[in-house]
């Protein structure tokens, strides 16, 4: 159970038609309804939630956000995008896997996905890539491209607190955490 209880139906009409548009009519995440309780918290979380489509392929996009969600131990996002992403941006099970369990030169990613990976990880290590990082990445990434990388390892980096810290229940259809093999 949420330690800051969700909204609960029936929502206020506005409240609904902005579940509606991110949900596309389908019930609300937990996150969402604990972050729509608090109307500040659930207005700032809108804004800047980089829900649109940005300058990254939808693939390169889920692989930044389940390593991310992965490193923080965030099992409630990570299991979401994985349910909802992971099969319509064409990550094997095995690349998904890897974004829990592997380094980031798995045999399972391309070159510039390695380098996706390795900034992922970098960042949430230390807020920051080093000139021989960023060189790696900027070879198969443009400067639009570099800065949604890291506006979305800060935002799920964020959600991640919120999931975590909030202790949100995981949602009965996502995906759950692989399990290493011994």
């Amino acid at each position: 159970m949420s330690r800051i209880a969700p909204l609960e139906p029936p929502y206020a009409p506005e409240i609904k038609e902005q579940f509606d548009r991110i949900m596309r009519g389908a019930p609300p995440l937990v996150l969402f309804r604990v972050m729509a309780s608090n109307p500040r918290a659930w207005e700032k979380f809108r804004a800047g939630s980089l829900l649109d489509p940005g300058p990254l392929p939808l693939r390169e996009r889920e692989i930044v956000i389940d390593r991310t969600c992965a490193l923080t131990g965030c099992e409630y996002e990570w299991g979401v995008h994985v349910a909802i992403f992971a099969a319509v941006a064409h990550l094997t099970d095995e690349q998904v896997r890897a974004t829990v369990l592997d380094k980031p030169d798995a045999p399972c990613w391309s070159v510039a996905e390695q380098a996706l990976v390795a900034a992922v990880d970098a960042l949430h290590a230390r807020a920051t890539l080093s000139e021989a990082e960023f060189k790696v990445l900027s070879a198969h990434y443009d400067d639009a491209q570099i800065f949604e990388i890291i506006l979305l390892c800060g935002l799920y980096r964020t959600v991640s607190y919120l999931a975590n810290g909030l202790a949100l229940p995981l949602e009965e259809k996502a995906a759950r955490f692989p399990v290493a093999a011994n």
